[in-house]
């Protein structure tokens, strides 16, 4: 399937991947499209909660797949249901703002 879709020029891919040690939590995020560069972004933040960190990383590469030409769908890869839960929760949570922000995107 993701060679498939990978070869559309309408979809981006949006890898995501965070995690915590030492109380430094870093995220990553690979965007792809076709015949495109791989986008990568790696974050580092002090004292955030791990939830916080995957939202952030959501957000920061459906921010860089909004930004590519025709780019008509995004397909989101994550390692974290607990945050894509909280994306499409409607009722009222701590990171509210993370969500509001990315829907603002999409």
């Amino acid at each position: 399937m993701t060679l498939l879709i990978s070869s559309s020029p309408s979809t981006a891919f949006v890898v995501t991947n965070a995690s915590i040690k030492d109380d430094i939590a870093t995220s990553i995020s690979h965007v792809h499209s076709a015949n495109q560069p791989l986008i990568k972004m790696v974050h580092h933040a002090v004292f955030i909660m791990s939830i916080e960190v995957e939202l952030f990383a959501i957000r920061c590469g459906i921010n860089q797949a909004c930004i590519k030409e025709n780019v008509s769908k995004i397909i989101i890869i994550t390692d974290s249901i607990h945050a894509v839960k909280k994306i499409f929760d409607s009722k009222s949570h701590p990171f509210q703002s993370h969500t509001m922000a990315i829907l603002n995107e999409l």
